[in-house]
């Protein structure tokens, strides 16, 4: 009889394969994780590395955070590269739900643009008026680093520009220096320049390298700058971690997770305030 054989044979199989004649699960599985394609803002003022542990203790998920300009990471979802997307240009995110990309899109948390320049200020940009700012720097011809990386703030200063009446493609020269690098890169650009630079609050906050650089407008209500979440439409890639992705998005919007926003400070400063609530659809 050749029962008695089979049953070794299954046996053995099994050992070789890890498992357990119970079929329980391997002890070596992979914990669950998500991809995050986020800007540069959000990684570089330290805001992940505040609010990802507590995630991971409440959820036992892990987040790999992708850090790009916001076109950058609307162009990685969009290649299926990401399950969730947290971004802040928000004409560029309506058209990400617009076009199937997403399915909708909710509010995180706000903060706004701020003008940085020389102390001494040579164009005389301080204040609370961007466009006056920008003519101010254009007609002066004052050293000024853009982004030039299609990142939200790089839309948010193109529109300024665009909102001052300054024709930038013909009035640009060696006065204005498009340096295609992430928020912290540049603004060392602008320290090592002594330069002018729009740059979102919470990188500045947690900037260092400052050098003769300080805030010289803000308060403008049209340098509000808020942030928005969507997971990725698993109807155009199958592969999205869907429970997982809008795991991560309701703990964001939830009362936790906005407490957990509100609760990063940098000197006692506040760098993103809560605004979960709304949420956007085709």
């Amino acid at each position: 009889m050749d029962f008695p054989r089979r049953g070794v044979l299954t046996l053995g199989l099994l050992a070789l394969l890890g498992a357990s004649p119970l079929g329980a699960s391997p002890a070596s599985a992979e914990p669950a994780s998500i991809v995050v394609a986020s800007t540069t803002s959000t990684e570089q003022s330290g805001l992940f590395k505040h609010i990802l542990p507590a995630f991971a203790v409440k959820t036992g998920i892990a987040v790999k955070v992708v850090a790009l300009g916001t076109g950058q990471a609307l162009d990685a979802a969009r290649r299926g590269d990401a399950d969730v997307v947290l971004v802040h240009d928000r004409p560029a995110e309506d058209a990400f739900v617009a076009q199937g990309f997403a399915k909708a899109r909710f509010d995180v948390m706000y903060n706004d643009f701020v003008l940085v320049g020389p102390k001494g200020d040579p164009a005389g940009t301080k204040g609370t008026d961007i466009t006056a700012a920008l003519r101010n720097i254009a007609a002066a011809k004052a050293s000024f680093v853009s982004r030039g990386d299609r990142s939200g703030t790089h839309s948010a200063e193109l529109r300024s520009w665009k909102e001052a009446g300054i024709d930038l493609p013909a009035v640009k020269g060696e006065w204005y220096r498009d340096v295609g690098q992430g928020m912290g890169p540049a603004l060392n650009t602008a320290s090592a320049l002594n330069a002018y630079i729009l740059a979102d609050r919470g990188t500045w906050l947690a900037f260092k390298n400052r050098g003769d650089l300080a805030i010289l407008v803000e308060g403008d209500k049209r340098l509000f700058n808020p942030y928005g979440v969507m997971l990725v439409n698993p109807d155009k890639h199958p592969t999205v971690k869907v429970k997982e992705g809008q795991a991560f998005i309701d703990w964001l919007v939830s009362p936790e997770g906005q407490a957990s926003i509100a609760a990063y400070r940098i000197g006692g400063e506040q760098l993103f305030f809560p605004s979960a609530g709304t949420v956007r659809a085709p």
